[in-house]
């Protein structure tokens, strides 16, 4: 098979026809560089001229989402590069009435898309560039904390209109991550998962309004859904609008081979990133990608991380894996 370029390997990967090889993409948190445009956007850049990865997924702090609420933070040395909350914004039941939609074209989110702009103009032209987007009860949990379940318990109304608010704004950034040139959005929810919540509770407060996310992205044609948690919903979100499922299906499962019985779009994973990229050799992790790919039979498989990666991964690693999917 001729060679193909990154958006041809990909358009052929979600569709599950056959590629000159697998494709691969990893990424990982910028602490510092996050809290401003430029210096995002050049790590990203820089990022991905060293590995050339198919894809770019621009990766702010997961505060990026709640700062125009009022959040406090600071980068205080965890080792993925996430930042620490200072003070929550959410306290009290009281606290929820307090959130209503935002304008996406101010504050840190407009610093964000401006983010994205420069990716977009600086990146070759045939590498995609996907946008992080934090769902919606994401963004409760990080308004909150863990408090913000044991509210959406005592008082599914209130809540019930913040989340709605939250929605809001978060479809409005994916749908305008769209309009400024994203080929798709990177959704993450921690909540779809069973040490989060239960079934019905995700049914009723995160289907809706992940769908609601998802359908303004819909001008997208590489939109991503991660999976976040060891218990994952896997059987629940495979009928969503999305073109790909990222998860940690090494440490959490269902392996690559069960879930491709499930869903028939990409596979996003294949490689653990806490313990074998971490600590690994090179082989192991080539072990790994190989392994990934026998699963998969070399279709609708997207290599890379269960999530983000520690920040001290070392270099032979990510090459290693990067390599292994190049054929001869």
């Amino acid at each position: 098979m001729s060679s193909m370029n990154h958006r041809e390997r990909l358009q052929a990967t979600v569709a599950g026809q056959p590629v000159d090889r697998p494709a691969v993409a990893f990424w990982r948190h910028w602490p510092v560089d996050d809290q401003d445009a430029e210096g995002l956007a050049r790590a990203q850049l820089d990022f991905q001229r060293r590995y050339d990865w198919d894809f770019i997924k621009v990766t702010p702090s997961h505060t990026y989402c709640i700062d125009d609420y009022g959040a406090e933070h600071a980068y205080r040395g965890i080792p993925i590069g996430d930042r620490d909350h200072l003070k929550r914004v959410i306290a009290r039941l009281e606290d929820w009435d307090r959130i209503q939609p935002l304008d996406v074209r101010k504050g840190v989110y407009a610093r964000q898309l401006r983010c994205l702009e420069i990716v977009l103009k600086n990146r070759e032209p045939n590498t995609p560039v996907i946008q992080t987007v934090f769902n919606p009860l994401s963004m409760a949990k990080f308004l909150a904390d863990e408090t913000y379940l044991i509210h959406l318990r005592r008082d599914p109304e209130r809540v019930g209109r913040a989340l709605s608010a939250l929605t809001e704004t978060c479809a409005a950034f994916a749908k305008a991550a769209i309009a400024a040139g994203a080929d798709g959005i990177f959704l993450s929810t921690s909540a779809a998962s069973y040490e989060a919540m239960s079934e019905e509770e995700y049914r009723r407060f995160g289907r809706p309004t992940d769908l609601k996310v998802l359908e303004a992205a819909r001008g997208g044609w590489l939109t991503l859904l991660h999976l976040h948690g060891q218990h994952p919903m896997f059987s629940k979100v495979t009928d969503y609008p999305i073109q790909g499922l990222n998860w940690h299906d090494r440490a959490a499962g269902p392996s690559l081979a069960q879930a491709a019985k499930e869903f028939p779009g990409a596979l996003v994973g294949g490689v653990e990133q806490f313990k074998l990229l971490h600590f690994g050799t090179p082989a192991e992790v080539q072990a790994q990608v190989r392994d990934a790919i026998q699963q998969m039979d070399g279709r609708r498989l997207i290599v890379a991380a269960g999530c983000t990666y520690p920040l001290t991964v070392p270099d032979g690693n990510l090459r290693a894996a990067r390599q292994a999917v190049e054929r001869g």
